[in-house]
């Protein structure tokens, strides 16, 4: 199975995507994308690791070539999340642009029993932009709409508030 939850800087969407995993019988594997950049980066990683501290999650932070994670059959596996994983096969020396991100997705949902993946929603936002921030931003919008396609269950959180927008064959409580 795999669901996408998508939404907005700050909306919850990490808290519910986390509520959802922990919602799953088995294995729960946390692969964290974030590179630690700079102080920022480390603070927001940080504050992640503090929130799912004690949860359960075998955590392993990963950058580029998710596709090659070793994931037992039965785990379930948080990504969190799709923007960084982007911006790290895009523009880090190791990555292997936008194909590879989308490619190790497939490839790690089809190793594992669930995928959830968390994305930004980063169109909303009404302001122009050109050069690399345009590029990364048309192949985040495409890589959503890519994935949101083939969810099983796709959620919006707004606010807090997750809004399921698609569920395929699946009992899913919200």
């Amino acid at each position: 199975m795999f669901t996408l939850i998508i939404g907005g800087a700050g909306s919850g969407k990490s808290e519910y995507a986390e509520s959802h995993v922990l919602g799953l019988d088995g294995q729960r594997l946390y692969l964290a994308t974030m590179e630690p950049f700079g102080a920022e980066a480390e603070m927001r990683i940080a504050r992640h690791r503090r929130l799912r501290r004690g949860k359960g999650f075998l955590t392993l932070e990963r950058f580029v070539d998710i596709g090659s994670v070793p994931v037992s059959e039965g785990a379930n596996v948080l990504l969190e999340d799709l923007g960084n994983l982007l911006a790290n096969e895009m523009y880090s020396p190791a990555g292997g642009g936008p194909e590879a991100a989308l490619g190790g997705l497939l490839s790690l949902g089809e190793k594992c029993r669930h995928l959830t993946v968390v994305t930004n929603e980063i169109g909303l936002g009404g302001v122009s932009y050109e050069g690399d921030t345009l590029r990364y931003m048309e192949e985040l919008g495409r890589l959503n709409c890519c994935l949101a396609a083939r969810a099983d269950l796709l959620v919006e959180v707004l606010c807090g508030i997750p809004r399921a927008r698609r569920r395929r064959n699946h009992a899913v409580s919200i």
